[in-house]
């Protein structure tokens, strides 16, 4: 008998700050847009954009 082994995925959005070009991964949210404004970066006070949303494999 063969089994197969379910895959586990976890969700994660990208932010990237729009004037110093830093990244942050978070978790995803349901109201994620790409390219969508989402707060400022903690580095510089620039706005923080919605790059990608991707998921992960667990293994």
């Amino acid at each position: 008998m063969i089994f197969k082994k379910e895959k586990i995925l976890l969700e994660y959005t990208l932010e990237k700050c729009s004037n110093c070009k830093k990244d942050n991964k978070r978790k995803y949210q349901d109201n994620d847009l790409l390219f969508s404004k989402c707060g400022t970066c903690s580095s510089c006070d620039g706005e923080l954009f919605i790059e990608r949303i991707f998921s992960e494999e667990v293994s």
